[in-house]
């Protein structure tokens, strides 16, 4: 095998396909890129077994081939060879040799036969979604995933295609964000399936926000396609908490804030939260919403902010990290938080597709 690459073509494919690779692993092949140089470009692909992730670049093949080579080696290689072409060549016993400009590395690999093929999904269910879509809903739901290994089932995003619509959820059984979107698909692909952070992660590195993706899926495997990309990841198995039923019904109080104000002003409060007392406490009066947090052995800080609300007088407390992370990934100007009192989960919603349910704290004084 034999071919000429440009340095950052090469690189940015490697890192493309690097990330689901382990350091932990004990299997040896798992630790190899599988590169295969065809026609005019090669494909990348590596695996950990659960999460499978190939990606296309171009390079000049004088002579095709395939072999694996150690993923991470090879990406430091890259990163530091000082032209900007490559030129690589592979003996029969999978030995690379690496020459660019004056330098020249020897890097020895495995053969590709021992590589894991990523699986078939000639008999999957198909979908076409807009990348943006998808990529708004995962980085909208994605910070709420349980990483909490013994509830497996949470580890991931649920994700259902009914009644059409697409909707993602995410919990970790003290949050839970949800997003819906319209889609069209036939009434046959109507389906429930979990995938797991790691593809979740993948898949935000390689959507982007324009064209479309197609999603396959068989009973217990899911493949992300985009463009010459392709992901491929097991699904969790296991049956997803029936999220509908810790959504609040009708809310007493509904406030309008602004999202940004929002957030800046929780993570000035909460510079005051202690490890112990990780909350801020948000009082309502009229027209005002004050937030503070206290710690006894720390200090205190208090900041109002302005809204219309007419409503009676309390006040509620929000571990301040959970009420911050939709505030980050929300693109819009404002934000509803919906209320019934004290002890009631609060609810942030903006227009009709986005909802994050919060478990309040225990207000002390």
């Amino acid at each position: 095998m034999k071919f000429k690459i440009a340095k950052e073509e090469f690189l940015e494919g490697l890192q493309q396909v690097q990330h689901v690779v382990s350091n932990r692993t004990t299997l040896p092949i798992l630790s190899n890129v599988l590169i295969e140089a065809d026609g005019d470009g090669l494909r990348l692909t590596t695996t950990d077994l659960d999460v499978g992730v190939s990606g296309v670049v171009q390079a000049e093949v004088s002579k095709p081939g395939s072999t694996t080579l150690p993923v991470k080696r090879l990406v430091n290689i890259i990163r530091e060879l000082p032209s900007a072409e490559i030129e690589v060549s592979v003996d029969a016993k999978n030995v690379a040799s690496i020459k660019s400009g004056p330098s020249f590395f020897k890097i020895i690999g495995l053969p590709d036969g021992e590589f894991p093929p990523l699986a078939d999904f000639a008999e999957a269910k198909e979908y076409q979604i807009p990348q943006g879509k998808l990529l708004s809903g995962l980085k909208k739901t994605s910070f709420a995933i349980s990483t909490d290994e013994t509830r497996y089932v949470l580890n991931g995003i649920f994700a259902s295609f009914k009644e059409g619509k697409l909707t993602l959820v995410a919990t970790d059984g003290r949050r839970l964000a949800m997003v819906d979107h319209e889609l069209e698909f036939p009434s046959s692909h109507e389906k429930d399936f979990i995938v797991p952070t790691k593809a979740v992660q993948e898949l935000q590195r390689l959507l982007g926000s324009e064209g479309e993706m197609v999603l396959r899926l068989t009973d217990n495997q899911v493949c992300f396609q985009v463009g010459d990309s392709v992901i491929v990841s097991k699904l969790i198995e296991g049956n997803y908490p029936n999220y509908r039923q810790v959504i609040p019904g009708e809310s007493k109080e509904r406030l309008t804030l602004g999202r940004e104000q929002l957030l800046e002003t929780t993570r000035r409060v909460s510079l005051l939260s202690s490890e112990k007392s990780n909350s801020v406490k948000l009082s309502f009066m009229a027209n005002q919403v004050e937030v503070a947090a206290n710690s006894p052995d720390i200090g205190e800080a208090k900041e109002t902010l302005d809204v219309g609300y007419s409503g009676a007088e309390f006040a509620i407390a929000f571990n301040p990290e959970f009420l911050m992370a939709p505030l980050k990934s929300l693109e819009e100007e404002e934000i509803h938080l919906d209320l019934i009192d004290e002890m009631s989960p609060g609810v942030i919603r903006t227009g009709d597709s986005f909802l994050y349910v919060l478990m309040p704290m225990r207000v002390t004084g």
